[in-house]
């Protein structure tokens, strides 16, 4: 209830008001059941936007760090993700990826829709970097419908860095469907995982006309880190 009055009363109509996304393919969700919507991460406000111009609640999996903040400002952090129907996850990898992977099955076992971010982590300078195996895994344990989306200049909105949003039109375009069910009962191959993930950054990447790299975006922010030390 309070994530319907949050979009749909009091935070959703100003946002879109302000920075009128325009949408195309938005009849490629299923009106119903399980749905992964993969999608490219640009800015932090992309796990904002998207489910504001979904008539469904999306739920994703945010790390959580922004739930477990102190004082004033960290409570105010926890009750916007709280409000906009994320889940806390560890994102520390060996078990706690296994939790992740868990977490959203069991959002998918509900029949709700799960966003996600193959990447795993927003892009440090607009292009669009090698898929984690983790979506091909939610993909064919769920068997849920994965339907490609690319956010378009959301970067430009809130780069990385800034705490508050410039005010400009950003765009969402939905893809059809992908269909992976050639390789049910075979999410345990690494090979087959690595092929479905490499398939659906490549729709992204025709969606979005992002340059593509292939290497993994987290590697980039780290080299990066290392260098400004």
């Amino acid at each position: 209830m309070f994530y319907w009055v949050m979009k749909h009363i009091v935070v959703g109509p100003i946002l879109l008001s302000i920075f009128r996304p325009w949408v195309v393919g938005l009849q490629h969700i299923p009106a119903n059941g399980p749905v992964i919507l993969a999608s490219n991460h640009l800015s932090f406000i992309d796990s904002i936007f998207l489910p504001l111009v979904v008539d469904r609640p999306v739920v994703f999996l945010a790390k959580s760090e922004y739930f477990t903040g102190k004082g004033l400002k960290g409570w105010a952090t926890r009750m916007f993700f709280q409000a906009a129907g994320q889940l806390p996850i560890d994102r520390s990898g060996g078990k706690a990826s296994e939790a992740s992977l868990d977490t959203g099955l069991r959002v998918l076992a509900a029949g709700s829709i799960l966003g996600i971010y193959p990447e795993g982590t927003r892009s440090p300078d607009g292009r669009l970097y090698r898929g984690r195996t983790g979506v091909a895994r939610m993909v064919l344990e769920s068997g849920a419908p994965v339907v490609p989306v690319a956010m378009i200049g959301t970067e430009h909105v809130m780069p990385i860095g800034t705490r508050l949003p410039k005010v400009r039109r950003i765009g969402i375009i939905i893809g059809e469907p992908l269909d992976f069910s050639r390789f049910e009962g075979l999410e345990g191959d690494r090979f087959v995982l690595r092929s479905v993930t490499d398939e659906l950054v490549r729709d992204l990447q025709q969606l979005s006309d992002q340059e593509y790299v292939d290497v993994y975006a987290s590697s980039v922010k780290e080299q990066r880190a290392s260098q400004s030390r």
